[in-house]
C-alpha cells in the first residue's frame, strides 16, 4: 500500500507540488436568512453567530423570518426583496415551508421550484459575489399526519425526511447553489444518539439541541471548517454538544463536495511545460477573476497563462494566487529548468539520510560528507501538498524538523541541491 501511495506522490510532485492556502485565521461572512419559524425558533442566526465566534470566526447576519411563510410568499414580500437587493451578502439562506417540498412532485414543480429559482436569480442579480444556500429541513417526528391520508409517503418520519432531503438536493443542484444539510445531520443524531431530543412538543419545531445541530451545520456550510473547532455549547451538556458537533462533522464536513460546500469557491490550478530556460504555464483555475504570479526569480505577472524566461537554469518555486471577490487560493509549483541530462547531483541519494522512520515528533536529516553548500527542503504529503518548506538556509550537517503536528501518513522529503531533486520518503506515526 505504501509503495502505491509513494508512486502517486512522485507523479504529483513531477507535475506540480501544491500548497493550498487554507488559512485558519479569522474569517468573516455576511449571511441573510430568509425563512420561517424553523429559523426563528431559538434564534438560529444568533446561535450560528455564537458558534462561529467560539471557533474564532465572524458572522454578520440579517433576516426576514415569518412563521408559516413559503418561498412564494417571500417573493411577494417587500422586506425580503429589499434585503436581498441591498447586496453585500456572501450567502442568502432560503428555507421553504416545512411541508411543501415533501408533497407530490407535480405540486413541488409548481409551488416550490419556480420560486426557489426566482429568488436565487435575485440573489445573483444583486450580489455579484454572493450565492444562495438552501436550508434542508427535516421530517416531523412521526411524519406529516395532517397529509398522511392523501399522500402516504409522508406518513412516517423516514418517508417525509427522505422526500425533503431529495427535493432540497434538487433545488441546490438545479440552481448551482450550496446546501446546508441540517436534516441529514439531524437524521444521524436520531439514529446514533436517540437520547438527544430534537423535537419540542409539537413534534415539528426544534429544541435547543435541534437548533444547535442546525447552527453547527450552517457553520460548516458557511465557513467550510470542521465543526469540531466549535467550543460554544449553547444550553447543552458537554456530552450532547460534542455528539452533535461530531454528527455535523461526519455528515456535513466530511462530505462537503456532496453538498456543494466550497464547490463555487476560487481554486488555483495550473500546469507547466519547460523548454530550455523558458517555462510556459497553463492556468486551469476555477471561479477566479484575476491572477498574481511570482516565478521565484523576482519576476511576476498578472496574465492568465504567462510564460517566464529564466536567466539561468535552476530550481524555482513558482506561486500562483487566484483571486475573486476578495478571496484567494494559492498554488505553489517547484519548477526544474536544468537540462534533462543534469538529473543527478554530485551528492548521491545516500548522502542524505532521514531518521527515525517512522517519525513521531521530530525528523532528522543528515547530509553526508559528500554533500556541501546550501539546499532547499520541502515535505510533501500524499496529496502532493507542501506541508513544510524552506529555502537555502540549511548548511549544518544535521537538521532536525518538528513534525509532531503533521497528521499520520506517508510523506516525501524533496531536497534540491546542486542542480537536482532528491526524494526521500518517511512515515509519520
Amino acid at each position: 500500500m505504501i509503495k502505491k501511495i509513494y508512486a502517486v506522490t512522485l507523479v504529483l510532485i513531477a507535475l506540480a507540488i501544491t500548497a493550498k492556502a487554507q488559512s485558519v485565521n479569522n474569517r468573516k461572512y455576511n449571511v441573510l436568512f430568509i425563512g420561517n419559524s424553523y429559523t426563528y425558533v431559538n434564534s438560529l442566526p444568533q446561535i450560528t453567530k455564537n458558534v462561529a465566534a467560539s471557533a474564532g470566526d465572524t458572522l454578520g447576519t440579517d433576516s426576514n423570518i415569518i412563521g408559516g411563510y413559503t418561498l412564494e410568499m417571500h417573493l411577494q414580500n417587500a422586506v425580503t426583496l429589499g434585503k436581498i437587493e441591498a447586496g453585500g451578502w456572501d450567502y442568502v439562506v432560503l428555507q421553504e415551508q416545512s411541508q411543501l417540498p415533501s408533497f407530490p412532485i407535480e405540486q413541488v414543480d409548481t409551488e416550490v421550484f419556480p420560486y426557489a429559482k426566482t429568488l436565487d436569480s435575485l440573489v445573483h442579480a444583486y450580489n455579484s459575489c454572493g450565492r444562495s444556500m438552501f436550508y434542508m429541513t427535516w421530517g416531523k417526528e412521526f411524519g406529516d399526519t395532517s397529509n398522511c391520508a392523501s399522500w402516504p409517503p409522508v406518513c412516517t418520519y423516514d418517508g417525509m425526511d427522505s422526500l425533503l432531503r431529495l427535493r432540497y438536493v434538487m433545488m441546490a443542484d438545479s440552481n448551482n447553489a450550496v446546501l446546508s444539510p441540517v436534516g441529514a445531520v439531524r437524521h444521524y443524531i436520531i439514529e446514533h444518539y436517540p437520547s438527544i431530543s430534537l423535537y419540542v412538543a409539537d413534534q415539528s419545531h426544534p429544541t435547543e439541541a435541534g437548533t444547535y445541530a442546525a447552527a453547527c451545520t450552517f457553520y460548516t456550510a458557511i465557513f467550510k471548517k470542521d465543526p469540531s473547532l466549535i467550543t460554544y455549547n449553547f444550553s447543552l451538556s458537554d456530552s450532547d454538544a460534542a455528539h452533535i458537533r461530531l454528527a455535523a462533522r461526519l455528515v456535513a464536513y466530511d462530505s462537503m463536495s456532496y453538498w456543494h460546500i466550497g464547490q463555487y469557491d476560487v481554486k488555483a490550478q495550473a500546469t507547466y511545460t519547460v523548454t530550455g530556460n523558458s517555462v510556459y504555464f497553463t492556468n486551469s483555475s476555477a471561479n477566479a477573476a484575476s491572477y498574481s504570479w511570482s516565478f521565484g526569480d523576482g519576476s511576476t505577472s498578472t496574465l492568465v497563462s504567462p510564460a517566464n524566461d529564466y536567466s539561468s537554469a535552476g530550481i524555482y518555486t513558482v506561486t500562483l494566487v487566484a483571486i475573486n471577490c476578495g478571496k484567494s487560493d494559492t498554488l505553489q509549483m517547484i519548477v526544474n529548468t536544468y537540462p534533462a541530462g543534469i538529473t543527478e547531483p554530485t551528492a548521491s541519494v545516500t548522502d542524505f539520510i532521514i531518521s527515525p522512520n517512522p517519525a513521531h515528533e521530530s525528523l532528522n536529516i543528515r547530509a553526508g560528507k559528500n554533500a556541501s553548500g546550501l539546499f532547499d527542503l520541502h515535505i510533501i504529503n500524499s496529496l502532493g501538498q507542501i506541508v513544510y518548506g524552506t529555502e537555502n538556509n540549511y548548511t549544518e550537517k544535521d537538521t532536525m524538523i518538528n513534525v509532531a503536528a503533521l497528521p499520520q501518513g506517508f510523506y516525501v522529503v524533496a531536497i534540491s541541491t546542486q542542480g537536482a531533486l532528491i526524494y526521500k520518503s518517511f512515515v509519520k506515526d
